[in-house]
């Protein structure tokens, strides 16, 4: 039987009780009902039990008002190691979020700042004193110290001090026998260097004082536990490198970069001191088998890795005939500048299936893929019959599949059973997943070694065609699209296609799926961007009958009754506001030539120079119908122009309510708003402001706070948000509240008054990017448009004169460089801009290295890197370059 006295000093207000919970049944077996109560004097709260328990026990402090819990310490519990016959003194401090949170995420705790933990059993002395010191900011190779007056700990000399354990999570612990220490001593903590022992930082402000009475009664263990190291003024600053896994290049590669690559990326990363690498989404895309597949945000599944990445030169086919023919085909695909993404799927397909042969007894037999399926079951199972069908039946389209379009498990699992070929091929699908998975897993593991990070992408969306879809549908809103609203990408807004979420549905099963596919991040990243935070807060919901994203509106949204618009002084007319407006006065600035072609094909009169769109035309889905196939000139011009008169509203009504409307976004630019008269259009530009920048903040911030909280907190992943667009004012206090890094560019301010951000000003918790994916790298942004470039030369980079036609390697280290020396805590720039560094290096043309346009819904993401990592690793000065910047 051990004595456990717990104190803890905590101001509360009258009526609020502390309690603490912990593993054992004294402490309520981690069960809130059965916590252990403290009592109170003054500002201190206290409470002792009796256990039998011996060993590690784990617990944390919650308080209680009016029967309900209010709050409790953040983070991970308290670990206490128990021993029989002991009586413990557990002196504890209320364990707050901290400034530094981030530095708890496993980007930090298993790579960058990656400690072996020692061993969790402790030898109490008959008389003992424990001291647990919260610090984080220990980097490798460095350790955490206690020195102070006296023999036992050095006199103040840091070469004799006393070395802490490292116990996890930015905690450290020393055991002291309180026999050998007199009454009371001044003591400190310092980071010092492992090797040297030279001080890195001793802890601010003034000494401690540590009374050891207490514990010098026999068998007694005094523990400090959760001191706080005094860091005023640290500062974490990290750097990495963004680049698709499709993008990398390497010797062994099969015309595409893969998990092996990685490694090589890795490599780099560590030889030029940056810490993280960044990655697009790596989920299985594949519906049509097509180069339309290379669209990495359109998974087919949020937990299944894309068999495109596996990397097959760790697993060699033993038919050497064979092997020559795959690695011959593989040399041609590897030697093209960009992806063939259709040549390199059927080449990698054709692989996996002769290593299936190959080793599939073996494999599907072992314990450790056992241990992989029934852990991951959950989807790999429909995972694979979803393949199996998709194959089959020709089609990823589910609602196609006759008696399976419905997902019914019993059913499939009757029919893999009964269908020697379907058994096959799923168990071929689950196969390769296991080889993914393994694959990516010591990859993480290589990273860890190597002090980098790997930061991983989750995309807002599903594609509407995928297993989520199939499987959960009722989580989705399948009736709608999404996308964005006009923004620096798109004038036109943009239409990903996606079904929007069923936040209700996900809600009430406590954000499951979610957290689920968090975790099976988790498995693979120490870090994520969530793309599109925005959507957190609301979506921009487009019906399904538009191909562009004007006609959109935010859900979920506060849109106005008809009686709001009228007091508001616009005379609301349903058929005027809410249909398009078509004035025979302006058809020529759209059609051209081509109007009289289009007023007697395309439209019907309406009343005295005022059309409707006929019907079998008037929605763009209808339209985008008629012309599918018609590339000529004319024919796009007529497309584009109908587009546009679909688009000529002011409202839009609402999904669920039609008796409420949104003012259409941009509307100000529509000709339907031009021929409002001068009043009315003043009422609308003050509904409009209102709507758009007033009337949501709190209600957006409210729908994100009741998700991401617990969303983020699922695991210990370092969470980045792309904040970019049209951001209400509740984004910011949101992310700062929650510590979710931000996106900073400087050539997209989040500031409408300036041109650019002031790099010096970025928030602390950012990270800050010279480019995205979706834009264009350095070079090619300096040719794109000649009075933004010249701005950019004379107040930003602070050149005289006019500015070059081209952006030079050494005005692109200036660009560089002053990013480096932001104030942003992460600087992680595109592969494409850290090579534009070298004349020598770089691509001749900047324009191939777009990855992405964001408004061509049909673009083709093939970009790879022109030179191997390979040679990349043997370019001893351009990487010694980019070292000396990144530790400036």
């Amino acid at each position: 039987m051990s004595l456990i006295k717990f104190q803890i000093s905590y101001h509360t207000n009258f009526g609020q009780e502390i309690y603490v919970c912990g593993s054992i049944p004294e402490l309520g077996n981690l069960d809130e009902t059965g916590a252990l109560k403290l009592t109170c004097e003054g500002e201190v709260w206290s409470a002792e039990t009796e256990s039998k328990t011996t060993g590690q026990i784990e617990y944390y402090y919650f308080l209680k008002e009016q029967g309900k819990t209010i709050r409790k310490e953040w983070g991970s519990h308290r670990r206490l190691q128990v021993e029989k016959s002991k009586m413990f003194f557990v002196q504890d401090l209320w364990k707050n979020k901290p400034y530094h949170g981030y530095l708890y995420s496993s980007a930090f705790t298993e790579s960058i700042f990656f400690h072996e933990k020692a061993n969790s059993t402790l030898s109490y002395f008959s008389n003992s004193i424990l001291l647990n010191v919260i610090c984080p900011f220990v980097k490798k190779g460095q350790k955490l110290v206690v020195s102070g007056e006296i023999d036992q700990l050095g006199n103040w000399a840091l070469n004799k001090a006393k070395p802490l354990d490292y116990v996890g999570n930015g905690e450290w612990q020393i055991l002291l026998n309180a026999k050998s220490l007199p009454n009371e001593f001044y003591y400190k903590f310092v980071i010092v260097d492992e090797d040297t022992r030279q001080s890195i930082h001793w802890e601010d402000g003034g000494n401690r004082i540590l009374s050891t009475q207490k514990a010098k009664n026999q068998n007694s263990v005094w523990v400090e536990m959760g001191l706080q190291f005094h860091y005023n003024y640290f500062l974490f600053k990290g750097t990495g490198t963004a680049i698709p896994v499709f993008s990398l290049r390497s010797e062994s590669s099969f015309g595409i970069g893969d998990f092996l690559d990685l490694k090589k990326m890795i490599d780099w990363a560590a030889l030029t001191h940056q810490q993280l690498i960044q990655m697009l989404p790596i989920n299985d895309t594949i519906t049509t088998q097509t180069w339309r597949d290379s669209y990495p945000y359109s998974a087919i599944s949020c937990y299944a890795l894309h068999p495109i990445y596996l990397g097959l030169s760790a697993f060699p086919l033993k038919d050497q005939s064979k092997m020559n023919a795959f690695l011959e085909e593989a040399r041609k695909l590897n030697k093209l500048a960009d992806l063939d993404y259709e040549k390199v799927l059927s080449l990698k397909k054709r692989y996996t299936e002769h290593l299936f042969e190959q080793e599939k007894d073996e494999i599907l037999s072992s314990a450790a893929y056992q241990v992989f399926y029934e852990k991951n079951r959950f989807w790999l199972f429909s995972y694979a019959a979803y393949c199996y069908l998709r194959d089959k039946l020709g089609t990823a389209r589910f609602t196609d599949w006759g008696e399976f379009a419905v997902y019914n498990e019993q059913k499939l699992q009757q029919l893999i059973e009964e269908d020697p070929e379907a058994k096959i091929v799923t168990d071929f699908y689950a196969f390769t997943q296991y080889l993914l998975d393994k694959q990516l897993g010591e990859v993480q593991e290589y990273a860890h070694g190597k002090g980098v990070a790997l930061k991983g992408d989750i995309p807002i969306g599903i594609n509407r065609d995928s297993i989520d879809a199939w499987t959960t549908g009722y989580l989705f809103n399948m009736d709608t699209q999404t996308g964005a609203p006009p923004d620096d990408f798109s004038f036109f807004g943009q239409n990903w296609g996606f079904p929007t979420y069923n936040w209700c549905a996900m809600e009430q099963e406590g954000y499951a799926w979610w957290k689920n596919r968090f975790c099976k991040m988790a498995d693979y990243f120490d870090a994520y961007r969530i793309d599109h935070i925005l959507g957190f807060f609301r979506i921009w919901e487009i019906p399904m009958h538009s191909v562009q994203g004007l006609l959109g509106y935010f859900s979920p949204a506060l849109p106005y009754w008809p009686e709001e618009l009228n007091l508001a002084g616009i005379p609301f007319d349903e058929e005027r506001m809410t249909k398009p407006f078509i004035h025979e006065a302006f058809l020529p600035e759209i059609f051209g030539e081509y109007t009289p072609e289009v007023m007697a094909e395309y439209l019907e009169v309406s009343g005295w120079q005022r059309f409707n769109l006929k019907k079998e035309y008037d929605t763009q889905r209808k339209i985008q119908h008629f012309f599918g196939g018609k590339a000529d000139v004319k024919n796009l011009k007529i497309r584009d122009g109908l587009y546009a008169l679909c688009n000529e509203v002011l409202f839009v009504r609402d999904r669920m309510n039609h008796n409420l409307f949104h003012p259409r976004i941009t509307a100000q630019h529509s000709y339907s708003y031009r021929y409002l008269d001068d009043n009315v259009k003043s009422a609308f530009n003050r509904l409009y402001d209102d709507f758009y920048y007033r009337r949501h903040n709190y209600f957006w911030r409210e729908q994100a706070m009741r998700k991401l909280p617990q969303l983020i907190s699922s695991t210990p992943m370092l969470v980045c948000g792309e904040d970019l667009g049209m951001v209400p004012d509740s984004v910011h206090s949101v992310m700062n509240e929650l510590q979710i890094l931000s996106l900073e560019i400087q050539r997209m301010p989040k500031d409408p008054n300036v041109s650019f951000s002031d790099l010096h000003s970025l928030p602390y918790l950012s990270v800050a990017t010279t480019s995205t994916h979706d834009m264009s790298p350095i070079r090619l942004w300096w040719k794109e448009n000649k009075e933004i470039t010249q701005k950019y030369y004379n107040e930003i980079l602070n050149h005289e004169g006019e500015a070059p036609d081209e952006c030079s390697p050494e005005l692109c280290r200036q660009i560089i460089q002053q990013h480096l020396n932001s104030s942003a805590m992460w600087v992680i720039l595109p592969w494409q801009d850290w090579i534009s560094l070298s004349g020598e290096l770089s691509r001749k043309d900047p324009a191939e290295e777009r990855i992405n346009v964001p408004a061509n819904p049909e673009h083709y993401w093939r970009y790879r890197m022109h030179i191997s990592l390979d040679d990349l690793l043997k370019k001893s000065e351009f990487n010694a370059t980019i070292k000396l910047m990144v530790e400036r």
